[in-house]
This record gives structure tokens, sequence and C-alpha cells, in this order.
């Protein structure tokens, strides 16, 4: 009885093998032509899971007769770097070694600026693969000094073309001739949201509990047991989490937060808290917004099971917290104008050097002047109108008072 997946055993062994990522691996694909050529600079690799980061990494290592190294950030410490490191000066290392970081998102800002000595004196090249946004996660001087390259999600015909080559794989190994029709693979790549090794393992259950032909209803028996969580429900459950949030029901905030941390979600989580605090909360308890970023912060730094803690004090905190979208509202009015092309010439006071015509607003009672600062066509616009809630209503009232006019009411 093997123990080793069978994704694992199929991993293709060179650019032709690789599943999509034609704009990557194809005959015209950059990163096939630069390592072709010789060139392995640092590279950041970042898509969803399973589109071939790994595979892609060990390739590249292979045809650059390089030393492979590989560790995983949600596990491995900056003891495990440094030893990669101490290899350098063996053998094995003479060449250079190619360290291949998945998931470096989990590693912290210190973690992340000790790999910068080594890539700079060429010690080690880094490939480091992540599924979130690496501008997000990346500490910005690795990015720096990086190529970045998108991995994107691989088609359903990609698949099933891919799950034709592991049905002969399971044919030939169990000496039988099953068959399954194109539909049935084009299902499988749609079920799977692109992701190559969920296809093959959710195949393989299949074809095992399948007679002569692997049916769908085999197929969405064994979807169903793993949770039906795809792209569409990933983004389903942060919309019900922001909605959720919004609508000031603690209860469900809880719910789906749990539900998206059960589910691997723990970055995209602490992303979409953060966008509440600002775009629903916001100016009612603009507390939040510190208080948010600390409590991802804090989950990061944490990781699972106790991330779950910090998490839950801000989804409470946020669904119980007053609510407010008077900022995001001015600011999606101001982008709509710009997005028009209204505004481009500034008033001549504003401009540099020398500001001629401005009023220095310190001068004057209250820290206040009367005088323009939108552009001439935009000059009686106005974006921001306060919230009725306590903050922006005492915010309104200084307004009033330095402006000497009351404001309308919305």
């Amino acid at each position: 009885m093997r123990n080793e997946q069978l994704a694992d055993i199929l991993r293709p062994k060179s650019f032709d093998e690789i599943v999509g990522q034609r704009h990557l691996f194809g005959e015209r694909g950059v990163l096939r032509k630069m390592t072709e050529s010789g060139r392995i600079p640092n590279m950041i690799f970042f898509g969803p899971p399973g589109t071939g980061k790994t595979t892609a990494a060990g390739i590249i290592a292979a045809q650059s007769g390089m030393y492979f190294r590989k560790l995983n950030a949600t596990s491995a410490s900056l003891s495990d770097v440094k030893d990669v490191i101490a290899e350098t000066d063996n053998i094995f290392g003479a060449g250079g070694i190619l360290l291949y970081l998945d998931e470096i998102q989990y590693f912290n800002r210190k973690q992340q600026q000790s790999l910068l000595e080594y890539m700079e004196d060429g010690r080690i090249t880094l490939i480091a693969s992540t599924t979130e946004n690496p501008h997000f996660y990346v500490y910005n001087a690795i990015i720096s000094r990086s190529s970045l390259f998108e991995f994107k999600p691989v088609t359903p015909d990609e698949i099933a073309k891919n799950l034709n080559r592991v049905l002969g794989y399971l044919n030939e190994q169990s000496k039988t001739e099953k068959t399954a029709s194109e539909d049935v693979l084009r299902f499988i790549g749609n079920c799977t949201g692109g992701d190559v090794r969920r296809s093959v393992n959710l195949f393989e259950n299949a074809y095992y509990a399948s007679d002569a032909e692997i049916t769908r209803e085999a197929v969405e028996s064994f979807f169903v047991k793993i949770g039906n969580y795809n792209d569409d429900s990933h983004y389903d459950l942060l919309s019900c989490l922001q909605k959720s949030i919004r609508g000031s029901d603690p209860n469900a905030a809880v719910f789906y937060t749990a539900k998206l941390l059960e589910s691997g979600e723990l970055l995209s989580v602490c992303r979409r808290l953060q966008v509440i605090a600002a775009e629903d909360v916001g100016l009612a308890y603009p507390q939040a917004i510190s208080i948010v970023k600390a409590c991802c912060d804090s989950a990061r730094e944490l990781g699972m099971p106790e991330a779950r803690l910090p998490l839950a004090d801000a989804a409470v905190l946020l669904a119980t917290a007053p609510k407010s979208n008077s900022a995001y509202m001015a600011m999606a009015a101001a982008m709509e104008d710009i997005e028009k092309g209204l505004g481009g010439e500034i008033p001549n006071h504003l401009k540099s050097p020398l500001f001629k015509g401005y009023k220095y607003p310190h001068d004057y009672p209250n820290h206040w002047v009367d005088q323009q600062y939108l552009p001439n066509e935009l000059k009686e616009r106005e974006y921001y109108r306060f919230g009725d809630n306590k903050t922006e209503q005492a915010a309104q009232a200084y307004y009033e008072k330095v402006h000497g006019k009351t404001l309308q009411k919305k």
C-alpha cells in the first residue's frame, strides 16, 4: 500500500508536462525562455493553490543544476533557513543553492529580512511562493530584489486533459480499463476551481469508487464530502462575513469567521476584517481600524488555532460598533469624477514652488480661512457628508463653527 499521493507521483518533470500556465512555460513562455538561457533570478510565484508553483520550482532547479532545498513557512523557523545557508559551504552547495520557500506570507518581517543578506551575496537564489497578493504580505526589500510571476487557475479543459493522463496511469497500475467521459473530466475541473492537485485527488477517489465507468454521481459524492468549498464559496463566505458585520449581527459574524478559518482562510479573513473596519464602521468608530489591525497582526503572529481568539474579538467588535460609510461614499464619488477626467487643473495658489496667493490657515481665528481647494470645475462639489453617529456629529459641529454656517441634513 503506497502512502505517496498520486499528484506527487505524477508530478511533471519538464515544462512541457506542466498543466496550464502556458504564459510562463509554453514555447514562448517567459519563465521557460529565461531558464533555458541560464538566467535564474530571485523569484516570487503567486497564485491559487494547486497551480504548479512547487512543481515549477523543482523543474527550474533541475535544469539549472543548482542544489534544491524546500522549506514551508508555516512550519519552518529562522534556524531552518540558517541550516540551508550552512550548506553553501559544502560540496552540494558549491554550484549555488536554490531555496524554495512555500507560503512565504507566514514568515514575519524579521524572518523575511534574514533572507536578504544571502540573496544579495548570491549564496542562495530564492523562489518564494504565496497564495496571497505579494504586495500585501511580502517584505518590500524582497520584492524589489525579485521577479514576480503570476500562476493562474487552470482551465477545466486543461484539467480534463491532465485527468486523461491520470486515468491511463491508474488503469495501468490496476490492470483495468475504466473509462470517463470528457464531460465528467471537465466537471471535475469546474468543481476544483483550477486546482490541479485537488482535481487529481478527487478523480482518484471517484476512480476507486466506480465500476467500469467513472460517473458524475461518483464524483459528486466525494465533492459533497469535502465541503463543496471552491473559489465561489470562498468569495460567498467573505461576502457573508462582511454583510453580517454591516448588519450588526455578532452571531453571524462569528459563525462566518469560524467557517472561513476552518477552511484555511486566515489571511483572507484578516484582510476582509480590515476592509470592513474602514468601509462599514469607518468614522463612526475610527479607533476600530487600529484595533482590528492589531487583532489581525496578532492572529498572523500566533497562527492557528490560537488566531481564532483575536479574530473573534475583531469580528464581534466590528459587528457591535456603530456604522458609517460616509468616507467610503466620499471616496467613491471622488473617484467617479476622476475617472470622468474632471479636476485636472488645480488652483494656482496650491501649486509649488511659490504658492502665490495661498492663505496659511493657522494665521487666522480657529485655524481656518475661507479659500478654494478643489479645482475650478469641481469647486462646488460635495463628496463627504457627515454621518449621523456621535463621532461625526461632533466633527460636524466643529466644521459648522469654523465655517460659520449650518449644513443641510441629508
